[in-house]
């Protein structure tokens, strides 16, 4: 059984850095993805990174390029989401997600997802 265990949120001011943490354990994809979506009160879900394992290539949101980098261990099967800058329109649920990569795509294009737990992360002005 795939596990995601997300980790890294809290409360932090805006200007302010956070890393988030989603280690993934109980599957052996060749090539998989982590990624990030956050939501906020009352907003929908929004995609803001992931990352590819066998190539590291990388997709982010417009809204966090320049400020935030996902990075991963493949060895320990974890990825990260270092947050710089951060604004209070940052303040969300993080949720992380893995997959196995459809061969050819990107991290965007995924299937077998599993989802971990949201970490809530505060930004204050």
């Amino acid at each position: 059984e795939v596990q995601l265990q997300a980790s890294g949120g809290g409360l932090v001011q805006a200007g302010g850095s956070l890393r988030l943490s989603c280690a993934a354990s109980g599957f052996t994809f060749d090539d998989y993805a982590i990624g990030w979506y956050r939501q906020a009160p009352g907003k929908e879900r929004e995609g803001v990174s992931c990352i590819s394992s066998s190539d590291g290539s990388t997709y982010y949101a417009d809204s966090v390029k320049g400020r935030f980098t996902i990075s991963s261990d493949n060895a320990k099967n974890t990825g990260y989401l270092q947050m710089n800058s951060l604004k209070p329109e940052d303040t969300a649920v993080y949720y992380c997600v893995t997959g196995a990569v459809v061969a050819g795509t990107s991290c965007l294009h995924r299937y077998l997802e599993v989802w971990g737990q949201g970490t809530l992360v505060t930004v204050s002005s």
